[in-house]
Formats: C-alpha cells, sequence, structure tokens
C-alpha cells in the first residue's frame, strides 16, 4: 500500500476572477522523486507556495505526513525543506558561516552543517565567499540549507532554472540521492520535460491550474511504445480480418493499429491482408516522445 506524504484535496487558490490553481488533488508518495511539471505560469509555485504555509488556499485541504497543514503547520514544516526561487545568502560569507546562520536559527548543531556541506559536495568551498561562488554552487548551498533540519521531505522549485549544463548535471544527481541515500521524498518542480524524465519516479503535469496527468513515470513512458500503423483499402473488412486471427488491432482514422511487432510477425499480418483481397499501401512503425505526449496533454504546438 502506498503512503502518501502530500495529498490535496480540491486545493484551489484564486486571486480577484483568476484562477491559479483549480481543485488540485496531488498526491506525492513516500520516498519518491515526484517531477511537477508544467510551463511557466502553471501553478507549480502558486501550489508549491501553499504547501509550505507561505500563501492560504482559497479553498480545499493540503496534508503532508498524514496531518493538516492548517491544524499542524508548525510540526509539518519542522520536517520540511524548501528551496522556493532563488535562495538567500549572505555575499560576503563563507559558505560554512552562511548555514551557521541557518543552523543558529534552527537550533542545529555545527556536526550537521559539515554533514549537509558533505551531501552537496561543497566542503572544498566551504571557506571561500558566497560571492565567488557559480550559479550551481549558489544553488547547492541553497539545498545545503534545507537539508539542515534533516527534513522529511525536500520541496524544490525550479531548482535547475539557469543553471548550465554542468550545473544541471550535479543537481540532477544530489536530487537522485536523496531517497535512496537519505531517505528523504523530493517534490521538484520544472518546466524541462527533459529534467523530470531522468531523475522522477512519479510525475505530475499541470496546465493553466488543472492537473492534467499523475502517476508513475513508467506509466507515462508506456504511452510512448511504438505502434504499427497499417494503410490499407478496406479498412474495416482488414481490421475483422486481423481481429478474427487473433491479432490486438484498432482502427484509428482508417489505418489499422498494432503494438510494435517483430519482422516474422509484421511480414505474417501482411500476407494475411493481402491474401484476404486487402491492398496494403504503407506499414510505418512511431513512437510518440514523451515531449509529444505532454504537448498533446497540455495543448500546445510549440516546444517546452
Amino acid at each position: 500500500m502506498i503512503e502518501w506524504v502530500v495529498q490535496t484535496s480540491e486545493l484551489t487558490r484564486t486571486y480577484k476572477s483568476q484562477i491559479a490553481v483549480k481543485a488540485l488533488n496531488l498526491r506525492v508518495p513516500e520516498g519518491a522523486i515526484y517531477g511537477f511539471l508544467g510551463p511557466n505560469g502553471a501553478g507549480k509555485t502558486t501550489t508549491i507556495r501553499m504547501l509550505l504555509g507561505l500563501i492560504k488556499p482559497t479553498s480545499g485541504d493540503i496534508h503532508i505526513f498524514g496531518q493538516s497543514l492548517r491544524s499542524h503547520r508548525t510540526s509539518i514544516l519542522q520536517k520540511v525543506g524548501s528551496l522556493v526561487e532563488n535562495p538567500s545568502y549572505y555575499g560576503h560569507l563563507s559558505g560554512y558561516e552562511n548555514l551557521a546562520v541557518f543552523a543558529r536559527l534552527l537550533d542545529v548543531s555545527a556536526e550537521r552543517i559539515d554533514e549537509v556541506l558533505e551531501i552537496v559536495r561543497l566542503t572544498p568551498a566551504a571557506s571561500k565567499a558566497v560571492k565567488g561562488y557559480s550559479l550551481g554552487m549558489k544553488q547547492r548551498l541553497g539545498i545545503a540549507t534545507a537539508l539542515l533540519a534533516n527534513p522529511k521531505l525536500l520541496i524544490l522549485d525550479e531548482p535547475t532554472n539557469g543553471l548550465d549544463p554542468t550545473g544541471i548535471h550535479e543537481i540532477r544527481e544530489l536530487i537522485m540521492e536523496m531517497p535512496r541515500q537519505y531517505g528523504i521524498s523530493v517534490l521538484v518542480s520544472s518546466h524541462l520535460l527533459s529534467e523530470i524524465e531522468q531523475m522522477a519516479t512519479w510525475v505530475g503535469i499541470i496546465h493553466q491550474g488543472n492537473l492534467l496527468f499523475q502517476d508513475r513515470i513508467e506509466t507515462l513512458r508506456q504511452e510512448s511504445e511504438a505502434k504499427l500503423y497499417v494503410d490499407v483499402d478496406k479498412p474495416v473488412e482488414a481490421y475483422n480480418l486481423l481481429l478474427k486471427d487473433g491479432y490486438e488491432v484498432a482502427l484509428e482514422d482508417k489505418s489499422l493499429v498494432l503494438k510494435s511487432v517483430d519482422h516474422a510477425t509484421s511480414a505474417r499480418m501482411n500476407r494475411k491482408l493481402v491474401l484476404g483481397d486487402v491492398n496494403v499501401f504503407r506499414i510505418r512503425e512511431h513512437a510518440p516522445s514523451l515531449e509529444d505526449i505532454f504537448l498533446n496533454l497540455v495543448g500546445t504546438g510549440g516546444s517546452l
């Protein structure tokens, strides 16, 4: 049975007459990396701000660790680490000194500072002034700050935004370690499908405040499995012929659609149709990419 770290029920946020998030039923499993995916302006940051108690929902409920955020806000947020938009830091202080400031606020030991620096691989730069850090190092310092209180849930809003390929790779590898090595569940938002695809175990797709898809990443990948399209002159007759012969076949826009098969099976099918007095014009294989599926869901015609 799946244990949900985050559950929302009909979560809604409106600004005057504009609906930013509409009746969202989010489910984040324990131990998962949940990729919260959507175009810019889809409602990701608004949702995250509600999960962190930074803004109040217009309606709906939020449960984290099985408890209502409305009733147990303080105790819940003590177990949640977060990085929303750009991390805050004191440029003239070192990485260690920046973490020490937050450690005092959180009543965290100096030993924990060393631990999180090691986790985010900033130990060699711990004594260096943060104003000299690269953008990727600053993001890792922000994640280190979020990890100080040893959270059970880590919420990251667009953590790779603006990073170069090396920085993106570093953050991605760091996120992937969280459940495996430290038992931390992660909710990470992004508008980049390629990033979510490489690190998430679950995915939720949001567009214009509506949750369009939510399930394991494998379920989404299954939708991108290759299919065989067969164009013929008598689609209905061909469909019935193959169906009678035990093929799993569908009829779409006058084309026969089957699961992708090996060459021998494809040849047998072709022979079956020809001997059944059906002219075969074309046999083609097509595998929609995850980006194709995403764009189909959100109804846009451009790239991410």
